[in-house]
């Protein structure tokens, strides 16, 4: 299912014992612009405490309900590895993170997590994978940071970065809405992030390899559109590009 990260963000997290908070931000690598977690607005709970939420323990979002399910316990998430509110997410964070929960590190291979290009909670599997180990550094970056942030075009500006839209299943962000109302009124469109030829994190752009023309002309998105397969057939068809359900379904 796909979901937009601003909807998301309040929703309720539920885990197996309890409430834990609420979804305040999402945190994505700059390689393969996946969610690697859920950072939670605990503060009546755990104060001062950042806490993260793996993709590995997210069990389903319930859009009628406003809530996500955490398979972590209350006691699980306290005694977890601890960074502040103020910190950012280090590789040494992250491998204590791990390794406190038992989850395989999704940059020891060469797809979308680690050694598979969807999640896998078999952890018979993960030790499997743990042989494919291919390093890539990777950044973590905020959707509550990267929103608007400026587009470019390969003939200029185009607009800037509304909202990004989440497949559930795997946690890749699939698409970045762009807001244009500066260039045409009310009009707002999805590229996906396998566009992106550069991203200047200093500057706040993001440069694609495509024309304005050719973005103008793509389908339109509004907050009411359904991201059917069809819709993103006839995107991709627009693009000229191959979907992303095409090139992972070769890699299984």
């Amino acid at each position: 299912m796909l979901i937009k990260a601003k909807a998301l963000k309040g929703y309720s997290l539920k885990s197996l014992d309890g409430d834990i908070g609420s979804a305040n931000e999402l945190l994505f690598d700059d390689r393969f612009w996946t969610i690697r977690y859920l950072v939670a607005n605990s503060e009546s709970w755990l104060s001062g405490k950042k806490v993260l939420i793996s993709p590995f323990s997210l069990n389903g979002v319930n859009n009628s309900d406003e809530k996500v399910s955490v398979q972590l316990t209350k006691k699980e998430i306290k005694d977890s590895p601890s960074i502040s509110t103020d910190e950012p997410v280090s590789r040494q964070f992250e491998s204590s993170y791990n390794s406190y929960y038992g989850y395989p590190e999704y940059w020891g291979g060469p797809f979308m997590w680690g050694g598979y290009p969807y999640i896998v909670r078999d952890r018979a599997r993960w030790r499997s994978s743990a042989s494919e180990a291919m390093i890539w550094d990777r950044h973590l970056r905020s959707t509550n940071e990267v929103t608007g942030y400026h587009l470019l075009a390969l003939d200029g500006e185009i607009g800037h970065v509304d909202d990004f839209i989440i497949d559930d299943d795997t946690w890749a962000i699939r698409y970045l809405v762009v807001g244009t109302k500066n260039w045409w009124p009310g009009k707002k469109v999805l590229i996906s992030p396998k566009w992106i030829e550069s991203v200047s994190w200093d500057a706040r752009e993001v440069v694609l390899g495509l024309t304005r023309e050719t973005i103008k002309a793509a389908p339109e998105y509004t907050d009411e559109s359904l991201l059917t397969r069809d819709y993103e057939t006839g995107l991709y068809g627009h693009y000229n590009r191959e979907g992303y359900w095409v090139e992972e379904l070769a890699a299984v």
